[in-house]
């Protein structure tokens, strides 16, 4: 069986495709730090739909973040992979096969920084996309100029940069467009506080941080697409469908949501919406944000204890199960959209694509990944739902509250190992990776629960009232502690099976 290079390419692609298949037709315009599954499968996806209607033009190189990653690979293949897209439209399994032509080269900056340098001196490459992990874009204060190359992606960042000023000697027209994808919030704002912060620590010229800081353009965006990967368990079905062995084969859900807070000028410049691509160019991504995480966010975190307690393993089990399911549905409908004050037309149709993502049958999402780390997620996702429904309605979101409940319970009878908790279920053991203080707080709290409701009160009182996990006192919330304090008691008297069951009645 052949292997996917730009030499087996036209014997591999549709004719009709074949005005893409060149590697070396397109100049490069954007350096992307991060080769990994998801930006392949979401940034050089979009970039290759462009390409192919002639609206960009340009090719992206690609700069692994770590010291091992995917640069030989992708070498090897002449930057040519397939992704396979696969999920849910209109209650219908869609399936869309492409190869994306759209990657020129990998760099790997541990073994050739020069190159990576290189790039720099490129006036063509005009626009740098990151996905360095959640962690990527943090201040390291061993970081050097010198270092070849810098620890962090920000260091990675001005060095870059650095090297583009000096060699356009402060051009205010070869300043770059820096459009972070890691999931964290303001993320182009962030990433620019640590690329000056950097300069300035390193005692770069102060015009080259008015150059960054007047010529240089770092947008916040929110991204959004299931990337499952290279798929394992399937490969050799997949290689045998295909025709051809794709060491960098990759799949991901049909689903796809970028917002970009940056100049509307931007747009024409990456004309992503020209394609059918949804990808939305705004003065405020708020809205976005607020939509993505109390409905998708939200509904994973408020179902998964419930589920997982339950005996479910999987997103889509819980999706198909004849009590779960309704759970999961009537918390989103009647609990969470409710309680967001934005257009409902907005919220209503996220929501759909958020049922539909949940229920696709290709994605194997395990309950006990989401559950990790939940109270900080609770915190985030479904505690300003709970009270702005409290706000709005003068009573308590009893399934909200009730997922409350069932976290908590996760907790119970916890015995802390090192820096998690092996907890139990009705179906076994497993171990709760949280905040160790968190942890140690919620296990020495059921210490306190004796069977009666007076104990299930103060097992209530005392994790609603730590300031620590929550940010205030939950206590103050009229009659929350009461009714966390009574589904405690059910869950523990007759189990979460049953208890669920009489929800969703």
């Amino acid at each position: 069986m052949n292997q996917l290079n730009a030499t087996t390419l036209k014997s591999i692609i549709p004719p009709s495709d074949l005005e893409v298949v060149a590697a070396s037709d397109l100049p490069e315009r954007v350096i992307q730090f991060g080769e990994g599954n998801f930006l392949r499968a979401f940034v050089d996806w979009m970039i290759h739909r462009l390409n192919k209607q002639g609206l960009f033009n340009g090719k992206v190189v690609l700069v692994q973040p770590i010291a091992e990653g995917l640069a030989d690979k992708i070498n090897e293949q002449d930057g040519l992979y397939t992704l396979l897209l696969r999920g849910l439209q209109d209650g219908k399994i869609v399936e869309q096969k492409e190869i994306i032509t759209s990657v020129s080269r990998g760099i790997n900056p541990y073994t050739d920084w020069a190159a990576c340098l290189q790039c720099a001196e490129n006036p063509e490459i005009e626009f740098v996309v990151s996905n360095t992990t959640e962690a990527g874009i943090t201040y390291d204060p061993s970081d050097r100029l010198d270092n070849r190359p810098p620890v962090s992606f920000p260091g990675k960042l001005t060095a870059y940069l650095y090297h583009r000023f000096q060699h356009f000697q402060g051009n205010a027209a070869k300043g770059m467009v820096i459009l972070p994808c890691e999931l964290i919030e303001r993320n182009g704002e962030q990433l620019k506080a640590i690329v000056l912060r950097l300069a300035q620590e390193w005692g770069l010229p102060a015009a080259f941080s008015e150059w960054v800081t007047a010529n240089n353009t770092f947008v916040n965006t929110l991204v959004d697409r299931v990337v499952t990967g290279y798929p394992r368990d399937e490969v050799k079905e997949l290689e045998q469908y295909l025709g051809y062995h794709d060491a960098l084969l990759n799949t991901g859900e049909l689903f796809h949501l970028w917002v970009i807070e940056g100049p509307e000028e931007l747009a024409e410049r990456l004309p992503f919406a020209k394609t059918g691509l949804n990808v939305i160019w705004t003065n405020d991504m708020s809205p976005y944000r607020t939509r993505k995480v109390r409905i998708l966010n939200g509904a994973h975190t408020s179902s998964v204890p419930v589920a997982y307690l339950y005996g479910l393993e999987t997103v889509k089990e819980m999706m198909d199960h004849p009590v779960m399911g309704k759970f999961i549905r009537q918390v989103i409908w009647e609990e969470i959209v409710p309680a967001i004050k934005l257009d409902r037309d907005m919220l209503s149709d996220f929501a759909k694509s958020v049922i539909e993502r949940f229920e696709n049958p290709f994605i194997k999402h395990y309950l006990l990944s989401i559950l990790l780390n939940s109270s900080s997620k609770f915190k985030t996702r479904n505690l300003p739902s709970l009270l702005e429904y409290y706000q709005q309605n003068g009573t308590l979101p009893q399934k909200l509250v009730f997922s409350l409940a069932a976290l908590i319970t996760v907790y119970k009878d916890g015995i802390i190992e090192g820096s998690a908790m092996k907890a139990h279920r009705p179906a076994g053991e497993f171990i709760m990776k949280d905040d160790i203080s968190t942890l140690e707080f919620c296990a020495a709290a059921w210490k306190a629960y004796d069977g009666s409701s007076q104990s299930a009160e103060k097992v209530a009182h005392a994790v609603l009232g730590n300031t620590g996990i929550w940010g205030t006192d939950l206590n103050e919330v009229p009659g929350l502690t009461a009714m966390v304090a009574k589904y405690l008691c059910r869950i523990c008297e007759h189990g979460i099976q049953n208890t669920v069951a009489s929800l969703v009645e």
